[in-house]
């Protein structure tokens, strides 16, 4: 990815994401180099990105960390488009962190992924805190094609921990 499309994705993300749900500019420029992280875009005529998927592919699933529209063309159906596109894809269970269905915007949100076919998972998670000095965040996960069992919870709550926020799991080989 070049330089100008990263500022590009950022900015989407900055306008997007409270501080607590992605990393530091430098943090997250260092994903581009991850041999499991991905990002998709999408772009207009001008070839300037106007929504972004960003996810992490892993053998066993994969996790969407972000999907994020420009404030300025939200509700065009843009995200949605592009979220379907990935989950086209076969073969993997795909997976998401979601906030807890408190409130008008969070349910919103959580109505817009189970659309899609996600089901919200009924087991306790929490993700681990992306930036220096900030507390660990009370989420829950949603799977798509289907709700997890327990163990897949497990497996998949511990991959998570050890690749994408590099939480050192007991028993997990990395």
């Amino acid at each position: 990815m070049n330089p100008t499309a990263f500022e590009e994705v950022y900015a989407i993300m900055e306008a997007s994401f409270p501080d607590t749900e992605f990393r530091t500019y430098n943090g997250q420029k260092a994903l581009l180099s991850h041999r499991h992280y991905r990002l998709y875009t999408e772009r207009d005529a001008e070839n300037r990105i106007l929504a972004f998927l960003a996810a992490w592919e892993f053998p066993e699933l994969r996790f969407v960390e972000h999907l994020a529209v420009n404030p300025e063309i939200r509700g065009s159906g843009i995200g949605k488009k592009l979220m379907q596109a990935y989950l086209s894809r076969p073969g993997k269970p795909v997976m998401l962190e979601v906030e807890l269905p408190e409130g008008k915007l969070a349910q919103r949100r959580i109505g817009f992924y189970e659309r899609l076919g996600f089901h919200m998972n009924p087991f306790d998670y929490v993700q681990p805190p992306l930036r220096t000095g900030q507390a660990a965040l009370p989420l829950r996960i949603m799977t798509c094609p289907r709700q997890a069992t327990l163990q897949e919870f497990r497996l998949y709550r511990d991959l998570l921990y050890a690749e994408v926020y590099n939480i050192q799991v007991p028993g997990r080989r990395r």
